[in-house]
């Protein structure tokens, strides 16, 4: 079946590549480095494992991540505008880079050599597995046969009803990102206390604090049970995920234990695939984030 539109992301939806593959989805990695000066393509040319593998053996060196260039968005913006397909470019919440502006500008420049080319560019207000999520609704839409003008209508219906909760090893990588206020790091760093955080709209805002792992990992399954149940809507009618960094263990038996709470409370969820946070967002939450992505559907069965 060939393609109405074809789906291009930024590094930033952290989709297993065997995955993008499947689905025919064209990933622009960001660039992270650990020594301000030689910075490296993610996945291209440094594996996520060895990413945070490199974190955990060097605690206390914060690596730092760069966008993709105006020219990486022409590259691949301009076969399928030769082949005359339209182009759908979904990017990081632009309240977290300027991804966006580079493949804004791309496509001003794409448009000037063909003034035809159909490129539309899509803010998610979303990052990592969440935005990943958001990509794998535009392929929905496209292998359900909806045409380029209704899928990105409908994703831009959907967009508002994303959220991540989360949580995260410590609060050293979030103080060095500038994230959160330096005095609530150092409180942190003194008392052991983790921050829950919500990811809507674009923005993180503070969900609660715990101390341990398991009640901010908790916390944040409690904040998921209660979006879900205040949607007014099935459960079907929404994708979740379950993104983690470097501990995949710690994420099966999250998932296990998240599955059983939430069928006790009544929210049968079918299906929570586990997708590992890239460096895009790894870098400001450290080695070890973990917590959920949730989204409406673009297309209900």
């Amino acid at each position: 079946m060939s393609e109405a539109f074809h789906i291009i992301s930024d590094g930033s939806c952290d989709l297993p590549v065997e995955l993008t593959e499947e689905k025919n989805i064209t990933v622009v990695p960001f660039y992270v480095s650990f020594d301000d000066e030689h910075y490296q393509k993610e996945i291209v040319e440094i594996g996520i494992r060895d990413f945070y593998q490199q974190m955990v053996d060097r605690k206390g060196v914060y690596p730092k991540s760069s966008m993709p260039s105006t020219q990486d968005y022409v590259d691949v913006f301009l076969p399928y505008v030769k082949q005359g397909l339209p182009v759908v470019c979904i990017c990081i919440t632009t309240k977290f880079s300027g991804s966006l502006q580079s493949a804004v500008n791309a496509r001003s420049l794409v448009l000037e050599e063909h003034p035809g080319a159909q490129i539309t560019v899509i803010d998610s207000t979303l990052d990592t597995v969440l935005q990943g999520l958001y990509v794998l609704e535009a392929v929905r839409l496209r292998d359900g046969g909806y045409d380029y003008e209704t899928a990105v209508k409908r994703l831009e219906e959907i967009r508002s009803t994303g959220r991540i909760f989360f949580t995260v090893g410590d609060m050293e990588y979030l103080k060095h990102g500038g994230r959160i206020g330096k005095v609530s790091a150092v409180a942190g760093s003194v008392l052991g206390i983790r921050p829950v955080i919500t990811l809507k709209q674009g923005e993180i805002f503070p969900s609660g604090i715990g101390r341990g792992r398991k009640r901010t990992t908790e916390k944040a399954l409690s904040l998921l049970i209660d979006y879900l149940k205040s949607s007014g809507k099935d459960v079907d009618c929404f994708s979740i995920t379950i993104g983690f960094g470097y501990d995949y263990e710690e994420a099966v038996a999250f998932r296990e234990h998240a599955l059983e709470t939430l069928h006790g409370k009544g929210l049968a969820v079918k299906e929570l695939p586990i997708y590992q946070i890239g460096a895009t967002i790894s870098v400001h939450t450290g080695p070890y984030p973990l917590g959920f992505g949730v989204i409406e559907k673009a297309v209900h069965n």
